[in-house]
């Protein structure tokens, strides 16, 4: 029997077809795409980004141009009303003659000490243990490049030192010393009168030695009622200049950002529920600082300023101004799965009047034994490739509740209740 061309080509295309067909099922039962992973407890802060100014209320000292100026305090160091912040110099040889003041009056007081001490062993155990501790502190300071740290570090140390070396033998060498060195203290003493001149705090508060400019344009007052424009258009006072430094009034700070309207009314919610704000500065700080929001501007464009009031750590906060910071106002604490594991299926229930309801529940599917097995979830936050998740608040099977641990699957193919697959995580 003979075959036409055309039925011989026609043969051939279907005996093609059925090939790749059962070759297509073949790849599909060997190669399903089943990929899993294991869920675990995870924590995720409630955070709004910003990027705000420090305000406090700042008094500048007054504007010395002499080059010959010695500031007496330490940044952030508090000064009490009328305490010495800057002394002021008439000549060079008032320099010298000051530094050598300091140098008696330190030397003065390791002599008496020396004199008053028998240097028992309880003493020299003590300095000894001073001294290590110092050395140990000078060494951290000349690493981190704290250079006028490692210069206090030093004069405290040659202090301990030169008490530590006096035995009781030498009381009349010291008393000889001592004297001495009180009658050359008394003669620079009478030559630096009106040589030296000091300038004092006029109030309490903490000392920093930067003027930027802002201290009074940007005051707790000129917050009441800003807008996010006129915040951006404060400019800095150029006539507001000081090489003495200024004082930080009080113990209150503000930190005002620009925010949207809903990200602060979120955040007035969150207060007014008794949750704690937490203000994480970008820089400059080390630890989180508790906050409280103290109120909020008028809308702009659907942007609000957000002014937070601070009560701790000021003295951490005495060379910040233009500062980026996360407002954290809670935490997320569920398991973590990717976006790709979550899915939405259909169920049917009978109600009890007979008609039937299809309500669509979202949940994951994991590998229990050898098989697919879907469970409920519910969905707390989302992040960028994942989400946390804790069992629906509904269910009373045990067996159906989402643990830390289980194996969830993140891909597969025509997934189903009760299907069986072949983990490959």
């Amino acid at each position: 029997m003979k075959h036409s061309i055309g039925t011989r080509l026609l043969m051939a295309l279907l005996t093609l077809g059925v090939l790749t067909y059962f070759g297509f099922q073949a790849y599909r039962y060997f190669e399903d795409p089943l990929s899993t992973t294991v869920t675990y407890a995870y924590e995720v802060e409630e955070a709004v980004e910003t990027a705000g100014t420090v305000v406090r209320t700042e008094q500048v000292l007054e504007d010395e141009s002499s080059t010959l100026l010695r500031l007496r305090r330490s940044e952030g160091e508090r000064v009490s009303v009328g305490g010495t912040v800057a002394l002021v110099y008439a000549d060079q040889s008032s320099v010298d003659r000051q530094a050598e003041i300091d140098s008696l009056t330190a030397q003065l007081e390791q002599l008496r000490f020396a004199r008053e001490s028998t240097l028992g062993a309880e003493v020299s155990a003590r300095l000894d243990s001073q001294i290590f501790q110092n050395l140990v502190s000078y060494r951290s300071a000349v690493a981190a490049g704290r250079l006028d740290q490692a210069e206090d570090r030093g004069q405290t140390l040659r202090t301990l030192v030169l008490k530590r070396d006096y035995t009781p033998a030498d009381m009349e060498t010291l008393d000889a010393q001592i004297a001495q060195a009180e009658d050359r203290l008394r003669q620079l003493s009478a030559q630096a009168t009106g040589a030296v001149r000091r300038i004092t705090a006029t109030a309490s508060g903490l000392y920093s030695a930067v003027v930027d400019g802002y201290e009074t344009v940007l005051t707790p007052a000129s917050l009441e009622g800003i807008t996010p424009s006129a915040l951006a258009a404060v400019q800095v006072d150029g006539a507001v200049r000081s090489s003495v430094g200024k004082l930080i009034l009080g113990d209150v700070w503000y930190y005002a950002a620009p925010m949207t309207a809903s990200e602060a009314a979120a955040l007035e919610k969150r207060q007014s529920e008794g949750e704690s704000l937490t203000l994480r500065f970008s820089k400059g700080v080390e630890r989180d600082l508790p906050v409280r929001l103290a109120s909020v501007g008028p809308e702009e464009s659907g942007r609000v300023v957000a002014v937070f009031q601070g009560q701790t750590y000021l003295q951490s906060l005495t060379l910040l101004r233009r500062q980026n910071a996360q407002v954290i106002s809670g935490a997320v604490e569920g398991l973590r799965i990717p976006k790709d594991a979550l899915r939405m299926v259909e169920r049917t229930e009978t109600g009890e009047d007979g008609t039937e309801r299809t309500t669509a529940v979202t949940g994951v599917y994991c590998v229990v034994g050898a098989e697919a097995r879907f469970k409920p979830v519910e969905v707390l936050y989302t992040g960028d490739n994942f989400l946390l998740v804790r069992s629906a608040p509904d269910l009373t099977a045990e067996k159906l509740r989402l643990r830390s641990g289980d194996e969830v699957i993140v891909q597969a193919r025509d997934l189903f209740d009760g299907k069986v697959v072949a983990s490959q995580s």
